[in-house]
């Protein structure tokens, strides 16, 4: 009996000056393990005599559950212990004020989340698609074969005779419009390029291509389009209008032009005296291109638009180089933060 109390008196003050949780298994082990000091206690009853053996045996089952209760509790108390301690030197003082992100969104991007927010709020869908294109997507499936004098107008980068870097958004139009029956009302922001570089034209530039595919479409939707737009892009004073012109994939086909945001269409030099700024091509859907993506052109008719969101942005921010832009010029990008 004084062995048994030894022992409890020595486990209770290891397990009291133990700190850490893998020096506590050690511990357990030492009195509690098969070879421990607990178990030689059960092991030794059998040289007790007969009459003893009982008493003995149930002092040392109950010195084993008391010195497993108290491991268990040690344990959850340094446990909880070195959690505490690890949070508290990992926290992070969420008070501190923040320090400012470096850079912005490019005026570019700028532009495009707007009309993209401006077209999402009136129902359409937004969609990607590739920028390598084919010759088909890009070209014969909106009404330019191979042969048509439209492709002169288009100086084109080509990988292979059928695989270029596609020239307009107006691709993922065809690419939609056979897999999907009207209604279609989507719009395709995306890089495009043209071998063209000038102070007012780049060989990569950004276009959002809008097109929209149901029953009784008229020239007088696009137009209130294209008004909501300009209204909250340049002011409410902003007028559109039509002049006619020529796309093989829409007809009738109408450059759009704005009144210049600049002056608001008294004339300056932004606008070269007229008032008027260009600013992008629309139209009618052609029927051959609904045809060419089975769609039936006498019950369903489109309108689609194209606008170059650079051009956009140049007139917006009054920016005259189009090559701003991709300069990378710190002292231009601060200033749209």
């Amino acid at each position: 009996m004084d062995k048994i109390a030894e022992i409890r008196q020595r486990c209770m003050q290891a397990l009291a000056e133990c700190e850490k949780v893998s020096l506590l298994q050690e511990l357990k082990v030492r009195f509690l393990g098969k070879v421990g000091e607990v178990t030689s206690l059960l092991k030794s009853i059998k040289d007790l005599p007969q009459e003893e053996r009982p008493s003995f045996g149930a002092k040392v089952n109950q010195l084993r559950n008391l010195l497993e209760d108290a491991f268990a509790q040690r344990q959850q108390t340094l446990s909880e212990t070195e959690i505490k301690n690890k949070l508290q030197k990992e926290k992070v003082d969420v008070s501190l004020t923040a320090v400012s992100p470096w850079g912005a969104l490019h005026p570019v991007t700028l532009i495009e989340n707007k009309i993209s927010s401006l077209l999402v709020s009136m129902g359409f869908e937004v969609i990607a698609g590739p920028e390598i294109e084919t010759d088909y997507y890009n070209f014969q499936a909106l009404n330019i074969p191979q042969d048509h004098p439209a492709r002169d107008m288009q100086d084109t980068f080509y990988i292979t005779d059928s695989i270029l870097l596609r020239t307009q958004t107006s691709a993922m139009q065809a690419r939609l419009m056979e897999k999907k029956q009207p209604p279609i009302k989507m719009i395709c922001p995306g890089k495009v390029f043209r071998s063209d570089s000038d102070s007012s034209h780049s060989p990569v530039f950004h276009q959002i291509e809008g097109l929209v595919v149901d029953e009784n479409i008229t020239l007088c939707d696009l137009k209130g389009t294209l008004e909501y737009l300009a209204k909250n892009l340049f002011g409410k004073e902003t007028k559109v209008r039509f002049r006619p012109s020529y796309f093989p994939f829409t007809e009738p086909s109408v450059e759009v032009d704005l009144t210049c945001s600049n002056c608001g269409g008294k004339g300056c030099s932004l606008c070269k005296g007229t008032g008027w700024i260009e600013v992008l091509g629309a139209g009618m859907v052609n029927p051959a291109v609904l045809e060419n993506c089975g769609i039936d052109s006498e019950k369903y008719t489109g309108y689609a638009f194209g606008w170059g969101m650079d051009r956009i942005a140049m007139i917006k921010y009054g920016i005259p180089d189009i090559r701003l832009f991709y300069e990378n010029d710190q002292r231009f990008l601060k200033q749209f933060e």
